[in-house]
C-alpha cells in the first residue's frame, strides 16, 4: 500500500498541516487503520478506496475516526488529482459527512463543505481557565469558537489541555480579528488526542461562517496561527455550504509493508 505525506494549506514543505494519505484496493479492518494512524502520529491519516460510486474517504486521528477533516480532504484530492487521475480537475469523495467535492483551480484546491448552525452561549470562568484569557464571546456549533479581543492574545495563549476537555464542542477554537487577514485562529483538540491542530479546515466551516456574519462579507481570508501556520481562503454560498481553498505540497511517498488485513 502506498502512503503519501502532504502538507496542506501551504506551498512550503514543513509548514501547514501534514496528513498521511493511503490509497488502497480494499478496506482493512477499522482497528488496523486506527493502528496505522497511531503509528503515523499525525493529526489525520486519510484512507481512500475506489468504489463503484466513486472514491470513499475516511479519516482517522491517532485516537478516533472523525466525520469530517478539511486538511486531509485537501491532501487526498491533491494525491488523487496528481497521481491517480491527472486528467481530472475535480474529485468527489463519499464520506461520513456526505459527498464532498474538491476542484483544482490552478495551485488551489477548492473544497465544498457544509456549514453548521451556530448559537451564542455564555462566556464562563471555565473558558478563561482553559485558554488563560477571558473570551469576549463564545459560539457553539460542532465545535466551540471563543472570540478574543486581539490577534496577540490568540497567538500567545498556552491553553490548559485538561480544562479544554471540560468545555463543549468537538474542537475548542480561539479566534480574533487579524491584522493582515480577516481573522486568525488556533484549534485545540484534546478530545481527539491532538493538543493543537496546525491548520484545521473543518473548524473553519464555523470560524469563517462566524466572521462572515460579523464582517458582513462572504469571502473570508483566514490564517491559522499555529507554529506551522497556514492560509485558508473561504467563501460562504448562503445555502448552508462553504468553499474552503488552500494549497498543498508533497513531502514524502512510502510503501506500507505491514499487512493491514492481518490481525496483530
Amino acid at each position: 500500500m502506498r502512503q503519501y505525506v502532504v502538507d496542506a494549506f501551504t506551498d512550503k514543505p514543513f509548514t501547514g498541516n501534514p496528513a498521511a494519505v493511503c490509497v488502497m484496493e480494499s478496506w482493512p479492518p477499522a482497528a488496523s487503520m486506527m493502528k496505522l494512524a497511531m503509528e503515523n502520529n499525525l493529526s489525520e491519516t486519510a484512507f481512500i478506496v475506489r468504489e463503484d460510486s466513486g472514491y470513499r474517504l475516511r479519516w482517522f486521528t491517532p485516537g478516533t475516526e472523525v466525520e469530517l477533516c478539511g486538511h486531509a480532504t485537501l491532501a487526498s484530492a491533491f494525491v488523487i488529482l496528481n497521481y491517480y487521475a491527472p486528467e481530472q480537475s475535480e474529485i468527489r469523495f463519499n464520506t461520513l459527512s456526505g459527498e464532498l467535492t474538491v476542484r483544482q483551480n490552478g495551485d488551489l484546491y477548492e473544497m465544498d463543505f457544509p456549514t453548521y448552525e451556530l448559537r451564542e452561549i455564555p462566556v464562563t470562568d471555565m473558558m478563561e481557565q482553559a485558554f488563560g484569557v477571558r473570551p469576549s464571546k463564545a459560539v457553539l456549533g460542532l465545535d466551540l469558537i471563543c472570540v478574543f479581543d486581539s490577534e496577540e492574545q490568540v497567538r500567545s495563549m498556552q491553553p490548559d489541555q485538561d480544562f479544554l476537555k471540560k468545555l463543549e464542542g468537538r474542537i475548542q477554537n480561539a479566534t480574533a480579528r487579524g491584522r493582515d487577514t480577516d481573522c486568525v485562529s488556533r484549534s485545540f483538540c484534546p478530545k481527539l488526542f491532538i493538543a493543537e491542530d496546525p491548520v484545521c479546515g473543518s473548524a473553519h466551516c464555523q470560524i469563517a461562517d462566524y466572521w462572515s456574519g460579523v464582517l458582513g462579507k462572504t469571502k473570508i481570508n483566514a490564517y491559522q496561527a499555529s507554529k506551522r501556520g497556514g492560509f485558508l481562503y473561504c467563501e460562504l454560498s448562503g445555502n448552508g455550504r462553504i468553499s474552503i481553498s488552500g494549497k498543498a505540497v508533497l513531502v514524502a511517498v512510502s510503501d506500507i509493508v505491514a499487512e493491514l488485513h492481518k490481525a496483530y
